[in-house]
């Protein structure tokens, strides 16, 4: 049998892991190479890869490779190989094309076209006629890799990439990809634990994706089984009956493997998560063979007839589902749970931030590099044995805070911190002509405009000035010494650049806040000072919590809810300590209703009515979960409406007071339902949010008039980030 020259593609890290599948398959001639592994084999094992390789992305064949110094060249090369041995007229073909370090050829779409032309006009030379281009389900797709001035010419036998299963088809925030999900369970010895007897669980199992990964690899059923379509079924020199007998032989081998399964579970709290993880355990025809609970991490434990085997974990990293500090908490947490349940157990945990692998307290063997997508992650793994385990020491924030101002106050300051202070007078003389014309009292005066001074400065403007300084997290290349040292010095300047004494500057250290982090308590000073705005006065708090009460970026939403109020009923929902509905009541609303969830915030939002002269008369002050409020509002036979409500959620939240967790992406188009629905004809919803990547999912609401009005709603202060938040104007 004709023996080819083939290429499996992989993320990045994880070629060792294929070449030892590409070896246990029979692969020849095996080498390691960026993103693959190149070897040599007949038709069979050209099959073989595509269906049984656990962590390629795509098996290529490689027809040619030649030199490209000109367009020319690569349209001269393409034609070089006899195309009719691959298809016909009447078949299809697409290309992808890709080019690195090229000068001539630099652009993919012309490069996939040069390619394209170069098979059809051969085709039609030789026919008359020529094929069709099909970019979803090709006879064959044809694949280029220009680097440099070499180009690799492939036929793409997976037809798309291998990591797609067949069973996956909810989207759970944060997924792990198949193939990921199996390197893990390869590189933590998983298949010899299963082979033992052993069991496999994952308590924050999400979508089921490891699970069912484990389920394949145990059970020794091709990863590939599922698929329908290959790149090689249209192709001119596919054999069929070898095909079908290499799938006959999976489909008996999964058939002996399914009835060897072990105890396979998963747990997870939230309750969307663990119906995906079922859809998708069904999916892959697992019913029964994968147990799953909704389940929290602190009640994780295993039954007394599970084997002692593997816990495998795909927990957030902090750059994915929670700030920094409140995942830190989650694996402290996980930690204590693997060691009080899980004693003489296994454990694979991949994470993106080496920090909070040291919060679980677990001693591990050296990790290993993998990427989840483009996020350079660590696979941590570990016997959990009392001999490895240890107390994780963290310095708490405001031990930080006190040494940053006590660094400040000695000067003992960044010999560079002078070009933070010009940067700050320069933005004071910017901006002093437009806080003049429009009154402004709180605002905006720096936003990390230099990178190596990550914060963000806003003054406040009342009886005194006072500036609160929010660190952002720093890049985990930037040593922390430096990085105190830096903003010793920016707490220095500030009092200097804008004459006030030090003691009016307040510091917070703000992590990536993708959750209810001003809802944190930070202090208990209860000292509160008033500052105004459109007209409207304000508590707010410099010491207490991570938030002042007040979100200045909003101050253009709070305006127009102002110039709009008169005469209307007004709704405002998650509505912190109800900046907005002052705003409308000071613009002559009719009436309002203020919801949120704290009794903390709805005080704060009492006392503000109260500044102002507000009656709760015509202006109610509502306890509750806003997403349950709204629902059964929606719902309700008589409803509340209103003819404006605003609607800024959080991104996320998995507080105590709910029964499930919030997420603002999965949950938004519910919300916004609802929501209209309270709507009285002729009513508008504004619609914001501060969740960078957020989609809105106009398709769903299509039904909807939707304008975006982002770019008016960001104020001069903000304008350096014109990512700060998204609003939308919705009517019916």
């Amino acid at each position: 049998m004709t023996q080819y020259q083939l290429f499996a593609t992989t993320p990045k890290a994880m070629e060792g892991i294929l070449a030892n599948e590409i070896s246990a398959l029979g692969g020849q001639d095996i080498h390691q190479k960026l993103a693959g592994v190149s070897f040599q084999g007949d038709l069979t094992l050209a099959y073989q890869a595509c269906l049984w390789l656990r962590t390629a992305n795509r098996v290529l064949l490689l027809l040619s490779s030649f030199e490209v110094k000109s367009q020319q060249d690569l349209y001269d090369g393409v034609q070089r190989i006899d195309w009719s041995e691959h298809l016909g007229t009447n078949d299809s073909l697409a290309v992808s094309f890709s080019s690195k370090n090229n000068p001539t050829i630099d652009n993919t779409h012309f490069g996939a076209l040069r390619v394209k032309d170069a098979i059809v006009d051969q085709i039609r030379a030789k026919f008359g006629s020529r094929p069709n281009v099909d970019t979803e389900y090709p006879s064959i797709r044809v694949n280029v890799y220009l680097h440099n001035e070499i180009a690799q010419l492939s036929l793409d036998l997976s037809g798309e990439s291998s990591h797609k299963r067949g069973y996956r088809d909810i989207n759970i925030a944060a997924p792990l990809k198949e193939n990921l999900a199996a390197a893990i369970l390869l590189r933590a010895g998983w298949p010899e634990i299963a082979r033992q007897g052993h069991s496999l669980l994952d308590p924050m199992c999400g979508s089921g994706t490891l699970l069912i990964e484990g389920a394949l690899i145990a059970g020794d059923i091709a990863p590939g089984l599922q698929r329908d379509y290959y790149g090689f079924l249209g192709w001119k020199q596919h054999d069929a009956a070898l095909w079908q007998n290499i799938l006959k032989e999976a489909q008996q081998r999964r058939a002996v493997g399914l009835v060897r399964l072990p105890v396979i579970v998963g747990f997870d709290q939230d309750r969307d998560s663990v119906n995906a993880a079922l859809q998708h355990i069904e999916n892959a025809g697992l019913s029964g063979k994968i147990h799953i609970e909704k389940r929290d991490i602190a009640d994780a434990s295993a039954a007394i007839s599970w084997p002692k085997g593997l816990i495998a974990c795909n927990p957030p990293y902090g750059e994915r589902l929670g700030d920094e500090e409140q995942t830190g908490m989650l694996y402290r947490e996980f930690g204590e749970v693997l060691k009080q349940h899980f004693t003489s157990w296994q454990a694979a945990i991949i994470i993106g931030n080496p920090e909070l692998g040291f919060r679980l307290g677990i001693r591990s063997h050296k990790p290993i590099t993998l990427f989840n997508g483009a996020l350079e992650c660590k696979l941590l793994r570990f016997t959990i044995e009392e001999k490895s385990f240890f107390e994780p020491k963290t310095k708490s924030q405001q031990e930080r805070i006190e040494f940053i101002n006590r660094r400040a106050q000695a000067e003992q300051l960044d010999s560079q911190a002078e070009m933070f202070a010009n940067r700050l007078r320069k933005n004071i003389k910017k901006l002093t002509k437009w806080i003049k014309q429009n009154q402004v009292h709180c605002y905006r005066l720096y936003d990390a405009d230099l990178p190596e001074y990550a914060v963000a400065v806003d003054v406040y403007q009342g009886e005194l000035t006072w500036v609160n300084v929010q660190e952002y997290e720093s890049p985990k290349s930037i040593d922390p010494i430096k990085a105190n040292q830096r903003l010793a010095g920016i707490m220095a300047e500030i009092p200097k650049a804008l004459k006030i004494p030090p003691e009016q500057v307040f510091l917070k250290i703000r992590r990536k806040q993708k959750n209810t982090d001003q809802y944190e308590k930070q202090g208990d000073s209860r000292r509160f000072h008033v500052v105004q705005e459109g007209g409207c006065k304000f508590w707010v708090n410099f010491e207490d919590y991570l938030d002042t009460g007040l979100f200045l970026d909003h101050r253009p939403m709070r305006l127009l809810i102002q110039q709009q109020a008169k005469g209307k009923r007004f709704l405002n929902l998650f509505a912190y300590t109800g900046s907005a509905t002052v705003h409308a009541a000071i613009g002559g609303a009719e009436s309002s209703i203020t919801v949120d969830m704290s009794n903390t915030y709805l005080d704060w939002a009492k006392r503000n009515f109260q500044l102002n002269g507000i009656s709760n008369d015509k202006h109610q002050l509502i306890r509750a979960n806003c997403t349950d409020w709204l629902t059964q509002q929606a719902q309700a036979k008589h409803k509340l409406l209103f003819d404006f409500i605003f609607l800024d959620p959080p991104t996320f939240s998995n507080s105590k007071k709910m029964d499930e967790i919030f997420d603002l992406q999965k949950n938004h188009v519910v919300l916004i339902r609802n929501s209209i629905a309270l709507l009285a004809p002729g009513g508008t919803l504004y619609f914001s949010t501060n969740f960078r990547r957020f989609k809105l999912d106009k398709e769903r609401l299509s039904d909807l008039i939707i304008e975006d009005i982002s770019a008016a709603m960001i104020p001069e202060d903000f304008s350096r980030d014109a990512k700060i938040h998204y609003c939308w104007r919705i009517s019916r």
